[in-house]
């Protein structure tokens, strides 16, 4: 969306915290104050108020309680009150100063009309929203440098355990090869089963659950060591046969040709699947973004300068975090970099969706079952079960 002419507007920046909270009815005058400002603990991610000061210099002509996930490049407005454009603005002036790529604003009480005025673009509702977040019907999204990036389909993840599953599907859906209306909780558990290591997804046999689900997509895992992953928090005993199902998973690596290079993946090298078209599913620690060191899986999907534009299915909603922030989610590259170092082994496991390739009439990418008296274009690892009695 183009950039409407912005005027310079003059604007405070404060804290926000249960200490400076008894100030803002006086400093907004008349403006209420939204109850959900106060309603969860927000300090994780650095809650301020952007406020415009009138002709006195002491009350606020507008205001807007913004906030950000740690180790990102955009600021969200949780509510503009007062002279809502003029706050708008005083956001936008603010994360520009930052040298920030966005801004987003969560819909709670914002209209289409005055976002767009603003220079907001909508973003697409959500399929899903991630167990137990709440958030707003709406969001809004505008971009501070030149273009944007392609939206995939938000899907938040309904279990605590199906992020690797749910960003795979989310990849397919942007690339095309899944209907939208085929991403749902069935998909979403279906393809959990094939890749899980009980209960987490490991980088190789998510890689190979892709590639049986998808033949016409090449699938490429990265992971930088040879040693099972992601099991230094169970006991000797539950290790023991979750690091025998992943050597078994690279026996069917082999056999499914799915190349697992034991390179460690660059920064570089995400932009540059990127620009080509593919998807790259990565695993990173929470401990940056989220302030807990718990291994998870993204999407990489766009890039603008300065940062990977990223799908997180999870969002926090103790900490006010919804759907809007995870949703094109830019993070400069160094941060994405320290977060996908994952402790104590420090290895970096990706996998690599490439562009479908053309498949002939025998090895076909879908297939047609028959639901309600209709048909439906389903993906082929929905119908596995099926096919095989």
């Amino acid at each position: 969306m183009p950039s409407c002419q912005e005027m310079p507007v003059k604007s405070i920046v404060v804290p926000f915290g249960p200490g400076a909270s008894p100030t803002l009815p006086r400093r907004l005058g008349a403006h209420e104050v939204p109850e959900r400002w106060q309603a969860v603990d927000r300090s994780a991610h650095a809650p301020h108020i952007v406020a415009v000061p009138g002709a006195d210099g002491e009350d606020w002509t507008a205001a807007a309680l913004v906030t950000a996930r740690p180790n990102t490049a955009y600021l969200k407005i949780v509510d503009a009150v007062g002279d809502v454009p003029a706050a708008v603005a005083a956001v936008v002036a603010h994360a520009r100063r930052q040298g920030l790529a966005q801004v987003k604003w969560e819909g709670w009480t914002a209209s289409p009309g005055d976002a767009a005025a603003a220079g907001f673009a909508p973003l697409g509702s959500p399929l899903t929203r991630s167990e137990g977040a709440d958030g707003p019907a709406a969001g809004y999204v505008r971009w501070l440098g030149d273009g944007g990036v392609s939206e995939p389909p938000y899907y938040g993840q309904t279990t605590h355990f199906t992020c690797g599953a749910v960003t795979a599907l989310v990849a397919q859906a942007h690339a095309g090869t899944l209907p939208r209306e085929a991403l749902d909780r069935q998909a979403e558990l279906t393809l959990w089963r094939d890749a899980t290591n009980f209960p987490a997804c490991e980088p190789v046999r998510l890689g190979v659950a892709l590639r049986r689900g998808w033949p016409s997509s090449p699938v490429v895992v990265h992971l930088d060591t040879d040693r099972p992953v992601l099991l230094g928090h169970y006991p000797e005993k539950e290790q023991e046969w979750r690091a025998l199902l992943q050597r078994a998973s690279r026996t069917d690596a082999g056999r499914a040709g799915v190349p697992v290079d034991p390179g460690r993946l660059s920064m570089t090298a995400i932009r540059d699947a990127i620009g080509r078209g593919e998807h790259v599913l990565l695993l990173l620690s929470l401990a940056g973004m989220q302030g807990f060191d718990v291994p998870h899986w993204v999407l990489c999907h766009g890039v603008v300068p300065g940062a990977v534009v990223i799908e997180d299915p999870w969002a926090n909603a103790a900490t006010g975090d919804t759907w809007v922030d995870a949703h094109l989610l830019p993070v400069p590259d160094r941060s994405l970099d320290t977060m996908s170092v994952i402790a104590p082994d420090r290895f970096r496991g990706a996998v690599i969706i490439g562009r479908p390739q053309r498949h002939d009439a025998s090895s076909p990418a879908e297939v047609r079952v028959p639901s309600d008296g209709s048909s439906r274009q389903v993906p082929l690892f929905l119908t596995q079960d099926v096919l095989s009695k």
